[in-house]
């Protein structure tokens, strides 16, 4: 469980301005110190699609200072929040569709917590919207999108880290409609 408790560059915990902020969430459940930090990352960060906003984010701690981020974005500052508690989490993915009328796919990045009573537990710090209801409701998942077609996929690892692919587009987009135009994807070999 180490590596799902270390800071990095990207998961930035030991920044001042995340270990202020994660002092707020505490309790002496750590599942209410989760539920805390995904809802106050999922409704007080401005999903950088949805709203239009610049700068493009990754550094948990960029994130926090100008409030907002894509879902990657987001769940690395609700991991940086929740390691900074002393909660084991990581990051998972899955694979949706982006664009129905030419077949595009992406991946959507999601959170993991490790809760003691229920083990590994995915949330979607993505932000609701009309058509969108995440919620934390262990041991049920209420991410923001559901799995519709075969090549479509929650993938079920669980990292420490983002994916380098992730990470390369946000790092090299200039604006929110770069990394829209760019969102990573991971080919899939499925039976149909």
């Amino acid at each position: 469980m180490i590596k799902y408790l270390t800071s990095n560059e990207i998961i930035d915990w030991e920044e001042t301005s995340i270990i202020e902020l994660a002092k707020n969430f505490y309790s002496k459940s750590k599942e209410i110190i989760a539920k805390k930090c995904f809802e106050w990352v999922r409704d007080q960060i401005k999903h950088s699609y949805d709203f239009k906003l610049n700068p493009v984010t990754y550094k948990a701690s960029d994130v926090l200072k100008f409030k907002t981020g894509y879902c990657f974005a987001k769940s690395h500052l609700l991991v940086a929040l929740l390691r900074a508690n002393g909660i084991p989490s990581g990051l998972c993915y899955q694979r949706l569709i982006k664009d129905n009328t030419n077949g595009q796919y992406c991946l959507h990045g999601l959170t993991a917590i490790y809760l003691e009573k229920y083990g590994w537990y995915r949330v979607d710090p993505r932000g609701n919207k009309k058509g969108i209801d995440a919620q934390f409701n262990p041991p049920e998942e209420m991410l923001a999108f559901k799995i519709c077609n075969n090549y479509e996929a929650d993938l079920q690892e669980i990292w420490a880290n983002p994916l380098h692919e992730v990470i390369d587009v946000l790092k090299n987009s200039k604006t929110y409609i770069d990394v829209y135009n760019n969102l990573p994807d991971v080919e899939l070999i499925k039976n149909i």
